[in-house]
């Protein structure tokens, strides 16, 4: 482990990862189903509340201050994760499928172990991070007003 392995705290990020992707198994198989894909199943809320948990491992990324272009990775990983979850009933199956935390978990922890600490973080690197940040939660946003919108035209 190295010395910024050390400083860097992504306990969080980790339990985040398991309970949103991994936190029962399916009986008799290797598939794990985690609060994201529950969430997911309430119509447009569940989509946003789990885009705005995901951001956490986003928020640990930039405390570590993992680069610019690994944070947009992360930010597409949970976009993607967002777009999937508009997709009725399938869109929950494949959201099991991407595991976005589970993928933005790991390239923290790359990216932890393979680069020193760096300086302080530059004003560029700061608004590219908060950016960055805003995707999740406007997806979900998103997300969640297409699925209401979706649920009032089956109703009505």
């Amino acid at each position: 482990m190295t010395d910024r392995a050390r400083e860097v705290d992504v306990a969080a990020s980790r339990r985040l990862a398991r309970v949103m992707d991994d936190a029962v198994t399916v009986p008799g198989t290797k598939i794990g189903i985690g609060a994201d894909a529950l969430l997911g199943l309430v119509p447009g809320i569940g989509d946003a509340l789990g885009s705005a948990l995901s951001g956490i491992i986003v928020r640990d990324a930039i405390r570590a201050r993992v680069p610019v272009v690994v944070l947009a990775r992360m930010g597409l990983n949970l976009l993607v994760d967002a777009v999937l979850g508009l997709v009725p009933g399938i869109g929950d199956l494949l959201d099991v499928a991407h595991r976005a935390n589970r993928k933005n978990l790991r390239l923290l922890l790359r990216e932890v172990e393979r680069e020193p600490l760096r300086e302080p973080p530059s004003a560029a690197y700061v608004a590219g991070a908060v950016a960055l940040m805003l995707v999740p939660v406007v997806a979900g946003v998103v997300a969640m007003v297409v699925g209401i919108w979706l649920l009032w035209r089956l109703l009505t």
